[in-house]
């Protein structure tokens, strides 16, 4: 089984990919492993993606499709596998479809649906302890007293890039780019969406029901 799991942050796919993965039989990464893992061996397409990272750029595509190719490459993945986070556009997609074309391409797409204010509130949650950086989150952790660390008692803070309007930002930034790629694998037919503004097990039990 060849699965891609897509979903805009805070929809839950990283929880979910490990646990699908078990199930059929085969490892998972996402496109976030694979840069720090090439990034921490100082790989070529480490310090090439480095090179860019560096001046503040987009890493090229093509330097993120070789990564991920050399990845599923390895012959304990020739089973299959599961990939959280790529591709995240059009030429991506295009690419890996390109690769394992004569394996039968991929088998299933998996949409995360979250509404965005379900999303807005998952993601602009959290709070760090100004000292002893314990992280908590107002729905799912939140500190015994409001605005107090309970490890050390001092005061709790959210990161800027946490803030409500920024969570927003990122959101609309991650549907213009992956829109196009959504729209791609409707139309080869092996996309499927689930609705992942439910709790944990119920979208564990609509993600296998789809892969299976």
């Amino acid at each position: 089984m060849k699965i891609i799991l897509m979903g805009p942050p805070g929809s839950g796919k990283g929880t979910q990919a490990s646990h699908i993965a078990g199930i059929v039989g085969v490892d998972s990464v996402s496109s976030g492993d694979l840069f720090r893992d090439n990034l921490s061996k100082n790989t070529e397409l480490g310090l090439l993606a480095k090179s860019f990272m560096e001046k503040g750029e987009y890493v090229p595509d093509d330097v993120t499709i070789d990564m991920v190719m050399n990845w599923i490459e390895e012959p304990k993945h020739s089973a299959g596998f599961v990939i959280d986070g790529f591709p995240r556009t059009l030429k991506q997609a295009k690419a890996l479809d390109e690769k394992l074309l004569e394996s039968g391409g991929v088998d299933r797409v998996v949409f995360f649906d979250v509404p965005e204010e379900d999303l807005v509130r998952r993601l602009s949650g959290r709070l760090i302890c100004s000292s002893c950086q314990t992280p908590f989150h107002k729905m799912f952790s939140p500190p015994k007293e409001e605005n107090c660390c309970d490890n050390c008692g001092d005061v709790l803070y959210q990161r800027e890039d946490d803030r409500p309007d920024v969570v927003r930002n990122r959101l609309h930034v991650y549907t213009r780019e992956t829109e196009p790629v959504v729209d791609y694998f409707e139309k080869v037919g092996n996309l499927r969406r689930i609705d992942a503004s439910l709790a944990i097990n119920k979208v564990r039990e609509s993600l296998e029901e789809v892969v299976r």
